[in-house]
């Protein structure tokens, strides 16, 4: 999945997002909830000692007020929709922020 491919499939979300992180400025000016995306690395399958398959781990951070399970079903349904086999791996209040984050974790 390209991240032209990540960004049209987070669109459908309806919320504003954005690559590794907003501004400070971007955070006074955009309620949440937002969505931050990353590609923090590859899982890569090889054989025959090269990339047999190249494998993004891809991390989608929803953050929001508070606990908001609706926001998550409709993230989850939309990674389901695309045939992502996804985990959320952190749902934690963050006190220095003063808002939610639902982590979720995948390949792509």
């Amino acid at each position: 999945m390209t991240p032209a491919e990540i960004e049209e499939m987070l669109k459908e979300t309806g919320i504003t997002f954005r690559y590794h992180h907003f501004t400070q400025k971007e955070m006074k000016d955009i309620p949440l909830p937002i969505i931050v995306w990353n590609i923090p690395g590859t899982d890569n399958f090889f054989a025959d000692g090269q990339v047999y398959s190249k494998i993004k781990n891809l991390d989608i951070e929803l953050y929001t007020d508070e606990k908001d399970w609706a926001w998550e079903e409709k993230l989850e349904d939309i990674l389901d929709s695309h045939g992502i086999a996804w985990q959320q791996t952190a749902s934690d209040w963050l006190e220095s922020e003063n808002m939610w984050e639902s982590l979720y974790e995948m390949e792509v």
